[in-house]
């Protein structure tokens, strides 16, 4: 729908899905990619990361794109023009952008996206981009994961842009993925970011479509799970897309014969912990300070959680005034978020269970 009315110059919202660690949303960016590309878009798709501005990330694909336009024929000199102030920008920004050669013609163009101000150059630089697509007769789709990692600036400047986008009408849409927090995120940078975006939740799939998942494959080998098995797997799961296909991927390798009965997926259990403790979790726990694990397990002890931001002060043994830096450190690092007003929940499901492994006896 987004694509299609972007394509008929009528406007619409971009999109950012947001959902926990495990629900998809990087596998669902990579698909709308596709399908983008598929009626003509031409497309960038990056992941945000600490340590990486949205400058730097956006400026080599967005040369890419330009100069995939100066391709297409079409007369006036919207496409060299935005060559002019992307060469600008990465002036601006004063970032090394890698070894964008743009060629001896080219010349910058002065007063345009130079300022440094990231705020201001951006959304002039987008235009330039949305006119040249414009006047070749395309669309232009940026695809961006982990959105929540960019910084407040970063993220004002995007919204800011694709303001711009919408009041213009030009064909440059957006679609990003990143954690529960976003929305808010959003929200806080600028008042009118709903105006601009739908925020779908992408959550975990309902019990029928969980088991769907699992059988269907297993089917088309000639095998299936007995039901009381899709059940048991369903209940460890709590139909989490990854951890679905953990458990499906164990119990296939251990099963001998068909159908594969919830006695298999006892024998794969420890397997499947083993495996997801040594990759999915303890990437994300070796990254925290010894304070920061202390109030996860606290976390942990409280259950699954949405949990209060008081219990939790409470079982550390501390005044909540005195938790608001290892709260925001770890809302930055992408471990927690807060569903609503005084409450905190882990953005990696099961996380409460894996903290109760690692960290077995609680100690404020």
């Amino acid at each position: 729908m987004l694509f299609g009315r972007v394509l008929a110059k009528r406007p619409e919202k971009s999109l950012l899905l947001t959902g926990l660690r495990g629900v998809g949303k990087t596998v669902l960016l990579n698909e709308i990619e596709r399908i983008a590309a598929g009626q003509g878009f031409r497309t960038i798709l990056v992941e945000a990361h600490e340590g990486k501005p949205l400058a730097v990330l956006l400026a080599p694909h967005l040369r890419r794109v330009l100069f995939d336009l100066d391709r297409l024929k079409g007369a006036g000199n919207k496409v060299r023009r935005g060559l002019g102030v992307l060469r600008s920008f990465i002036g601006g920004i004063k970032i090394k952008v890698g070894d964008l050669d743009f060629g001896l013609d080219i010349e910058a163009e002065p007063g345009s996206a130079d300022s440094g101000d990231l705020e201001v150059d951006l959304p002039n630089l987008f235009v330039a981009v949305g006119e040249a697509a414009q006047e070749r007769g395309v669309a232009v789709a940026i695809l961006i994961d982990e959105i929540q990692y960019f910084s407040a600036e970063e993220l004002s400047a995007l919204i800011m842009a694709m303001h711009k986008m919408q009041q213009r009408q030009l064909p440059l849409v957006l679609v990003g993925a990143g954690l529960p927090i976003l929305p808010g995120l959003a929200g806080e940078s600028k008042s009118y970011a709903e105006r601009l975006f739908s925020f779908p939740a992408v959550g975990p799939l309902p019990q029928a479509d969980a088991e769907q998942a699992l059988q269907d494959p297993v089917r088309a080998e000639g095998a299936a799970f007995e039901p009381e098995a899709l059940r048991e797997i369903f209940r460890l799961t709590q139909g989490y897309p990854y951890f679905l296909q953990e458990w499906g991927y164990q119990a296939w390798n251990r099963a001998e014969a068909s159908p594969i009965g919830a006695s298999v997926l006892h024998e794969t259990n420890d397997v499947v912990l083993q495996r997801l403790d040594e990759n999915f979790f303890r990437v994300r726990f070796d990254r925290l300070t010894p304070r920061e694990k202390t109030y996860l397990r606290a976390m942990a002890e409280l259950g699954q959680g949405p949990c209060r931001t008081g219990d939790i002060a409470d079982k550390l043994g501390v005044r909540i005034t005195t938790l608001g830096p290892v709260r925001a450190s770890l809302i930055k690092k992408g471990m927690v978020y807060s569903p609503s007003h005084g409450e905190m929940a882990f953005t990696v499901p099961l996380f409460d269970a894996f903290m109760r492994r690692v960290m077995p006896n609680f100690e404020p």
